[in-house]
């Protein structure tokens, strides 16, 4: 769709500066969609700025495919703080959002804000994200009105998962749909630029972008949301076991096993270092 100059193109966009909150508002207006991705260190992180991604989420998946848990749960503040400044060093434009783990905001607003004000201050983070609608309505008043923008998360919640009895598709039904149809305007209520709509049917999803003003970011929520996000290791083909929303763009677990075993094998026979790859 048609951009102009004063508001160039989320996706690869030149704007000499970091991608701000009021571009992702103003990308909903345009109905422009755009990618987000995951990043953990500083390497990728770099890759995918170049590549012009233009929201980078720091998330508490690192739990698991950093940290080698089976869930999001056991993941701390103090585990994701790293990770997050190494993901804002790296980068020039994306902007970079940080996760709230479990624990680190469910307790109260004030929680919510000692939390948030770390990764801002410590992780030179630009956004936090946060799982819940209702529930955590109050803890994103605090944020916003202390100066953090704060990104929602509803339907599928992982740190939830054991409520929710496992990693289920959300929303399903009247019911059900209505009420994540109701957090979503609450979090957009209290203050929330963006939502994350995690794995619940394409129809409900394209009604709650279709009434929100805020960009809705789909994982496993169908083609009408004003964005979809997915974790870089899945989308790359690293991970050995992923959700039926999850397409791989390349096959690197391919390549690092060939790359290990090509090392390894010039290594045994004696061809590597050879004179190329040695000082004299």
């Amino acid at each position: 769709m048609s951009t102009t100059a004063s508001a160039p193109a989320l996706y690869g966009g030149a704007t000499g500066r970091r991608v701000s909150v009021r571009d992702i508002l103003q990308a909903k207006e345009r109905q422009e969609r755009w990618p987000m991705l995951t990043a953990y260190d500083a390497l990728t992180a770099r890759v995918f700025d170049e590549a012009g991604i233009p929201v980078l989420l720091v998330g508490d998946s690192a739990a698991m495919v950093v940290y080698g848990y089976d869930s999001t749960l056991p993941v701390t503040v103090d585990d994701l703080l790293p990770l997050t400044a190494a993901v804002s060093r790296a980068t020039k434009r994306a902007l970079v959002v940080a996760d709230l783990p479990f624990g680190s905001y469910q307790g109260s607003p004030e929680q919510a804000l000692d939390a948030a004000a770390r990764f801002m201050k410590e992780g030179h983070a630009q956004a936090v994200k946060l799982e819940g609608g209702h529930r955590v309505a109050h803890q994103v008043e605090a944020l916003v009105a202390a100066g953090i923008p704060v990104m929602g998360h509803i339907g599928l919640t992982p740190q939830s998962v054991n409520t929710l009895g496992g990693y289920r598709v959300q929303g399903r039904g009247e019911e059900a749909g209505a009420a994540l149809l109701a957090d979503a305007k609450e979090l957009e209520r209290a203050g929330a630029f963006s939502v994350v709509l995690e794995c619940v049917p394409s129809e409900l999803a394209a009604r709650v972008t279709e009434q929100l003003s805020i960009p809705t970011i789909g994982i496993g929520a169908g083609p009408d949301t004003d964005a979809q996000v997915l974790v870089w290791q899945d989308m790359a083909g690293l991970s050995p076991h992923v959700a039926k929303f999850v397409k791989a763009y390349a096959d690197l677990n391919e390549t690092l096993s060939t790359a290990a075993r090509n090392f390894a094998d010039e290594v045994v026979q004696g061809s590597f270092p050879d004179a190329e790859h040695s000082y004299r």
